[in-house]
């Protein structure tokens, strides 16, 4: 199945060079570009590409306002890039509902396994990431949610996505096929009221049910 994704960056070179990586693959196909975060709206609700790889800071309408908005609408996966490893920038993107947070400096395998992975419907976050997420998190989202409605092996499965496992990864780990680890990770997020991996993630930690560093 090819993957579409849609450019979001105010610069023509920065655009090119991401559609030059991007569709050297045979799996990922640029569906279209937009020079500003407005536009960037209008084309992902309009296109609807899988991926929108989204840039921070752009005139008019940034990134983040940008993915606000497109999240709000039920748009697209939305994976942030950026140029500066910046919590403030980390955080509001996760808040607003980004899927993903990749720094530009990275290589293009890092680029196209990000994209394959939103598209895949998880969350890009690194154990590093994740442990930064959870220390400096200040609006909590665990209140009412309680952990006695999962199953055990929904308990094992939140154990696991929170320490980064894929859905493959999680498989192997419980010997499970990977269509009922797709539905066990499904159960979860319904039961924890969960928008996204992410969120849960952010919940195991704020829950206890795993501890940073740990």
């Amino acid at each position: 199945m090819t993957i579409s994704v849609l450019l979001a960056d105010d610069h023509q070179l920065v655009r090119t060079g991401f559609r030059v990586i991007l569709e050297m693959e045979d799996d990922i196909t640029v569906a279209g570009e937009a020079a500003d975060g407005a536009q960037a709206v209008e084309l992902a609700l309009r296109l609807r590409p899988d991926v929108v790889l989204m840039d921070v800071e752009m005139p008019g309408m940034d990134g983040l306002e940008a993915t606000r908005r497109i999240a709000a609408a039920g748009g697209p996966s939305v994976l942030i890039l950026t140029t500066f490893d910046r919590d403030d920038y980390l955080f509001a993107a996760l808040r607003a509902g980004a899927s993903g947070f990749l720094l530009k400096n990275g290589t293009p395998e890092a680029l196209t396994e990000a994209v394959r992975v939103v598209a895949a419907g998880e969350a890009l976050l690194a154990p590093a990431v994740t442990r930064r997420v959870i220390s400096t998190f200040t609006a909590p989202v665990a209140a009412g949610v309680r952990l006695d409605q999962l199953t055990p092996r929904e308990h094992e499965v939140l154990v696991l996505l929170a320490g980064g496992a894929t859905n493959a990864e999680i498989a192997i780990a419980l010997r499970l096929g990977e269509t009922t680890v797709k539905t066990h990770v499904s159960r979860v997020l319904m039961k924890l009221g969960a928008r996204d991996r992410t969120q849960a993630v952010v919940l195991a930690y704020e829950l206890g049910v795993v501890r940073p560093g740990g």
